[in-house]
């Protein structure tokens, strides 16, 4: 499950890796929580012949899918994750899956190590090794309400963790390398059957994650101090002897398995 994220990359080095223009200018957003808004990359509208606009284009929503279906948001669980190897045949994400594919950029995530026996936790920044943003694999969807207000609602894919990050938790997000980009974001040519192999594990970003203090925890806690580095309990430390909770993260409400 992925519940935490950051974005603290310049606006200059997000419209560079990911070929987006415009993006209005934000600051550094170190503890992103569901409900949020995120920056979302799509593929944009075709563009007129000879237009030197990119392909793509950069825009806000709410993490936290809701179905062009849901008659009522307040009674609808929130959807901040949607598993890869089922999205596409699950009501929730079967439009989107065909349809509104998208990338979302970020500096890394946060995720719990958690110890069932003795109810502990330990907080871990996972980054990119290379140092760059890293675009996880989205899906989006716009709902309407009665009253013909618009809300643009987004999800992160996730997937089974790799071996060097199930010591923290047993799902990732989905981070395919930049290459992968223009293919995942094709929906018009590009079916969820015929993406589906960029959910392999040597298709992924490599992470390299870091133990940080419970200040992360708080999503009032908003600035860099809540990345700072700490030594991990013991039970977080890789090959340990613990018994790890693939619950939700950091105490926050997990949420309901309709994957």
């Amino acid at each position: 499950m992925c519940g935490r994220l950051a974005l603290t990359h310049a606006r200059q080095e997000v419209e560079r890796c990911f070929r987006v223009a415009e993006v209005e200018d934000f600051p550094p957003r170190y503890n992103i929580a569901p409900t949020q808004p995120i920056l979302v990359v799509t593929a944009a509208a075709p563009r007129p012949a000879g237009s030197n606009l990119p392909d793509r284009e950069a825009r806000l929503m709410r993490w936290g899918l809701l179905p062009a279906w849901v008659k009522e948001p307040k009674d609808f669980p929130l959807l901040i994750n949607a598993r890869s190897e089922t999205a596409a045949a699950k009501a929730s994400f079967r439009a989107a899956m065909r349809h509104r594919r998208c990338v979302i950029p970020a500096s890394g995530f946060y995720e719990w190590a958690r110890d069932k026996a003795s109810g502990q936790s330990q907080a871990f920044w996972v980054r990119p090794r290379d140092g760059g943003p890293v675009g996880f694999a989205g899906l989006h969807e716009t709902w309407i309400g009665k009253d013909g207000s618009e809300i643009d609602t987004c999800a992160i894919m996730t997937m089974a963790a790799p071996d060097d990050l199930t010591h923290i938790h047993h799902r990732v997000p989905v981070a395919m390398r930049p290459e992968h980009h223009d293919r995942w974001l094709d929906a018009r040519g590009q079916g969820p059957a015929d993406v589906a192999g960029l959910f392999a594990p040597d298709a992924q970003v490599l992470f390299e994650p870091i133990a940080i203090s419970d200040k992360v925890n708080k999503v009032a806690n908003a600035g860099p101090d809540v990345q700072q580095p700490v030594e991990p309990r013991t039970f977080a430390v890789p090959g340990a002897a613990k018994t790890v909770a693939n619950g939700d993260a950091g105490g926050q409400e997990s949420q309901p398995s309709l994957f």
